[in-house]
């Protein structure tokens, strides 16, 4: 059964905002007293957050599908409706966070830090907030705007100060288990160590983290055997260390050729090249593996290697190790840059952005793309012609109108609005646009205006009546 999974795909979904409503007060005496319909509430977020007790992406390999709750749509008297609660899901320290073509979208490091990996959509106006001087009885909504889905991809790079790294049964998990208090499962075959441990090692005042990465063979750069699954855990380690077995029974090895082999495959890799490097030659125990030791440790120390003898079986060099790297870690920690405190960075629009695209594909075919006219298409009721009136008004304010006459559009051709798995098209009619005086005052409703005067109600009765008498006196029987 798995049990760690450093690698999934996941596939969420934010909310979908609730609907406006369009509806009219009606009170005794009174049975059109305004537009009082309600505003929808805003879909939930998808939110990842880095949780110090989480260590695997396991859940997600088992349920990749997350969804927000969606708004409430309004309701008359002017109620809005509920917004959608928010789907925070916790990750590792270390996450990174991928879209499906490999860009990194996020880098979530250090206790408490979120990423929105999906928005939630707007809740739709009611007929309430979209009334005004001109459009006192609105007789329709908008639509809530619907979440944000997309695929992203969850890596976990461990976070830890020093990365042990050698071949399969060199000694890393026996070392890291008499170093700090990890208890790795520990045998002499192969591939013992399936997922990286991790291990707290206090070293006078410096406490580290350390990390065995699970055994490297040649090839594992290009996917062979573990190594390609666990090459990004060493990724965030400060120090490599290579953990050399000095008593190994395979006729065909030597510390030597492993050391270079693992480089190599680092090398592959890559972006590791400025990592300090240090050699531990493990199970000096063993009168061989002494031996053997003492024969290769001056050629190692001729490359610029520091090296260490250990047997983590009898406990021997284990603490000149231990304070070695911590003098190496906080040396590492303090070349570190200073990270600044947030800022928020502005970024005003461009002036002459006009906030759409307009291009032509093909014959008599027009593409308009951008936020504001796909977003107010999806909250468009097509249903509803003063909801259509009133999208093409907006349209024609933000300036399409005046765009498709310049790329050379005429009536007739084709629009679409929004990217090609998801646009509303339609045959342009350029004085749509201006349709307000095709439909009147669209929004107005004359029985929602004041009532006259008495006065005025008797001036006008005594001029009707005037213009009847004329009428009559004007009168010639045949």
């Amino acid at each position: 059964m798995t049990t760690f999974v450093d690698r999934v795909e996941l596939h969420v979904a934010a909310g979908n905002g609730g609907h406006g409503v369009a509806s009219v007060m009606r009170e005794k005496f009174k049975p059109l007293g305004g537009p009082d319909g309600g505003n929808g509430g805003r879909g939930g977020d998808v939110i990842l957050v880095v949780d110090q007790d989480v260590t695997t992406l396991l859940e997600y390999h088992h349920h990749p599908h997350r969804k927000a709750t969606n708004g409430q749509p309004g309701a008359g008297d002017n109620r809005s409706g509920k917004n959608g609660e928010d789907l925070v899901l916790p990750v590792p320290d270390g996450t990174v966070v991928l879209d499906r073509a490999g860009n990194v979208l996020a880098d979530l490091v250090g206790q408490g830090t979120t990423f929105v990996a999906g928005q939630g959509g707007r809740g739709g106006l009611g007929n309430a907030a979209l009334a005004s001087a001109r459009r006192k009885a609105p007789g329709f909504a908008l639509l809530g705007v619907p979440g944000e889905a997309r695929d992203i991809v969850l890596e976990l790079k461990t976070v830890a100060d020093v990365a042990l790294v050698g071949y399969p049964s060199a000694g890393k998990s026996s070392l890291i288990s008499v170093l700090s208090a990890a208890k790795p499962k520990i045998a002499d075959y192969p591939f013992t160590t399936l997922v990286p441990n991790l291990g707290v090692v206090t070293a006078g005042s410096t406490v580290y983290t350390i990390a065995d990465v699970p055994g490297l063979i040649p090839g594992a750069s290009q996917g062979k055997g573990l190594g390609l699954e666990f090459l990004r855990h060493v990724e965030r380690c400060e120090v490599l260390v290579h953990v050399l077995d000095t008593a190994t029974l395979e006729a065909d090895r030597d510390p030597v050729s492993d050391l270079d082999m693992i480089e190599e495959e680092l090398k592959q890799y890559g972006g590791l090249e400025n990592r300090p490097r240090m050699v531990v030659l493990n199970k000096i125990d063993v009168p061989d593996g002494k031996d053997l030791a003492d024969i290769i440790r001056p050629d190692l120390e001729e490359r610029g290697y520091h090296v260490y003898e250990v047997s983590a079986v009898a406990h021997m060099g284990l603490k000149e190790l231990s304070f070695a790297l911590a003098e190496v870690v906080s040396k590492a920690r303090a070349a570190r840059p200073v990270q600044e405190s947030t800022r928020i960075v502005i970024r005003p629009q461009a002036v002459d952005d006009a906030g759409f695209t307009v291009t032509e594909e093909g014959e008599n075919f027009y593409r308009v793309r951008g936020e504001k006219p796909e977003r107010w298409v999806r909250q468009t009721d097509f249903n509803n012609d003063e909801a259509v009136g009133y999208l093409a008004d907006r349209l024609n304010r933000l300036g399409v109108e005046d765009a498709l006459r310049k790329s050379g559009a005429h009536a007739g051709d084709g629009i679409a609005i929004g990217p090609e798995d998801n646009a509303v098209v339609f045959d342009w009619e350029p004085m749509m646009a201006a349709g307000a005086e095709m439909l009147g005052r669209r929004g107005e409703d004359h029985r929602m205006e004041a009532p006259r005067p008495a006065a005025q109600r008797r001036k006008d009765r005594d001029v009707a009546r005037d213009e009847a008498d004329q009428e009559y006196e004007g009168f010639k029987p045949f």
